[in-house]
């Protein structure tokens, strides 16, 4: 993607190739840049490597091959990742994965003490953070005992609380009843923030993203936005003629 006014871009991957041990790539010569503003959806199919894609950006893999740029800067070691975790958030698809404290208010604070927050000061952006979610009164709930839905708004506080410039959210209505996915729904729409979400639901993805894009063949096809339609399902081409079997 190359934006016509030369802005730097916060996210820059160029070429980047990956395969897990003993299989094929997954990523083959992936090129995407993400632009301060844009807020971008990502449909494939499960194993096409959106979530691999999310955790290269993380530092959580190494490609075999390609460069990375982020914030201007080029990171190709773990230690020119802690700066890039600290101004990304990335919500995981099992929501289980992003909590380990006994308590919310832990889980929450938890971020903002790495930050080197005081713990005064990390457990009033939580509880701050919390309010932003409608979650008052959870600062003291067991995280364990938090439903599907609960620990997913509870997993998004932990990244917000740590005040990102950009989000990468994998799956992020996946599991929720249908009062819990509107109101995520409502509350990603609403955030000032430049970010990246995959997800499979066709609505969802057209009230939160300003533009679409489909994965395939471990390529990101950046010219070819995806089109939804009231039956819901996507696929590329939906401004060309077509008919369905």
């Amino acid at each position: 993607m190359t934006e016509s006014n030369h802005r730097t871009p916060l996210i820059s991957l160029q070429g980047v190739t990956f395969n897990y041990p003993g299989r094929p790539a997954i990523l083959k010569a992936l090129d995407f840049e993400l632009f301060q503003g844009d807020r971008v959806g990502l449909v494939a199919p499960n194993g096409s490597g959106k979530t691999t894609l999310f955790h290269i950006i993380m530092g959580l893999l190494k490609p075999c091959a390609g460069a990375l740029r982020i914030f201007g800067r080029p990171v190709r070691r773990e230690k020119d990742f802690i700066e890039v975790r600290q101004r990304i958030g990335l919500l995981f698809q099992d929501a289980d994965d992003q909590l380990f404290s006994p308590t919310v208010l832990e889980d929450v604070a938890f971020g903002p003490l790495n930050l080197g927050k005081s713990r005064e000061e990390a457990e009033t952006i939580a509880r701050r953070t919390l309010a932003r979610l409608g979650l008052e009164g959870f600062e003291e709930r067991i995280t364990f005992r938090l439903s599907g839905g609960e620990i997913r708004l509870v997993s998004l506080a932990t990244i917000l609380a740590m005040e990102p410039e950009v989000l990468l959210l994998d799956e992020p209505t996946t599991g929720l009843d249908d009062q819990t996915r509107h109101t995520l729904t409502h509350l990603i729409d609403g955030f000032d923030l430049t970010y990246v979400l995959i997800s499979h639901n066709a609505r969802f993805l057209s009230a939160t993203t300003d533009k679409t894009y489909f994965m395939e063949d471990g390529r990101i096809l950046l010219d070819e936005e995806v089109h939804f339609h009231e039956h819901v399902h996507a696929h590329r081409h939906g401004q060309v003629p077509h008919q369905h079997e």
